[in-house]
């Protein structure tokens, strides 16, 4: 039985790193990330085919908060069988909890699993 909850987690030990993975899964995975996502190509995620990789921008208020790679793994052809999203970031505690943060901002009924923030 999968999951119904769409939940974020670092994938990756917190300011340990140069890059940092934050990782969505969920049915609304792809969705959510979409809302902050500007690809270099303008491309619509959900319109990308799975385990794909996309060069972008997270946009915060108009503004660019990092840039970054985003994985999609589409469910059922994924680890868990749910959709789930990579995003891979610079390894910074700032970066990585703006992120956080924002995509909790932006979808309220994101479960959240992070230790050590």
């Amino acid at each position: 039985m999968i999951n119904q909850e769409t939940i974020i987690a670092l994938a990756t030990p917190t300011g340990l790193g140069a890059i940092s993975v934050i990782r969505i899964s969920g049915l609304n995975a792809i969705s959510i990330t979409e809302k902050l996502f500007k690809s270099k190509g303008n491309k619509k995620l959900s319109n990308q085919n799975s385990h794909t990789v996309h060069l972008g921008h997270l946009i915060k208020n108009n503004h660019e908060l990092d840039e970054v790679l985003v994985t999609i793994f589409k469910g059922p052809h994924s680890y868990t069988g749910e959709n789930t999203i990579e995003i891979s970031c610079h390894g910074s505690t700032y970066i990585q909890q703006e992120i956080l943060i924002y995509l909790l901002k932006m979808e309220l009924g994101l479960l959240i699993l992070v230790n050590s923030l």
